[in-house]
């Protein structure tokens, strides 16, 4: 019974292991796809030729910021300031991520482009509106 016992306990791990994987992956693929849909955002208003739709500014301001957000799940955007710096959004830290949070925020910033600023107390993440 203890060798059977072992052996549910080495599968239950390597489920475990499994999971973990599966998750990185799939926060790779959220990055991903908020990548593609910021890169086809302009080619979509390329596309039409005709006058834009009036947008008021407090839209136009804020869509940047909505788009990086929208990148993140849930559970790590309420972790995070977001704040839209010009030519580019500032992602703050609300709190200590850990470094598996912190390796998720990351991966998703790389995947929009981005990148991680090192400043102690002012280290952040960056997401370029336009390439540096």
């Amino acid at each position: 019974m203890s060798a059977e016992k072992e052996k549910l306990d080495k599968l239950a791990e390597r489920i475990d292991e499994l999971l973990v994987v599966l998750s990185r992956i799939s926060e790779d693929l959220r990055a991903v796809v908020a990548s593609i849909k910021t890169a086809a955002a302009p080619q979509a208003a390329q596309q039409t030729p005709s006058a834009p739709a009036q947008v008021p500014r407090e839209t136009q301001a804020k869509k940047p910021v909505d788009d990086v957000r929208m990148a993140f799940p849930e559970d790590l955007e309420h972790m995070l300031n977001f704040e839209d710096k010009g030519d580019y959004i500032m992602i703050k830290p609300k709190q200590f991520l850990g470094s598996e949070n912190f390796a998720k925020i990351a991966s998703a910033v790389r995947g929009m482009g981005g990148e991680y600023i090192s400043a102690g107390r002012d280290s952040h993440f960056r997401v370029y509106k336009k390439k540096p």
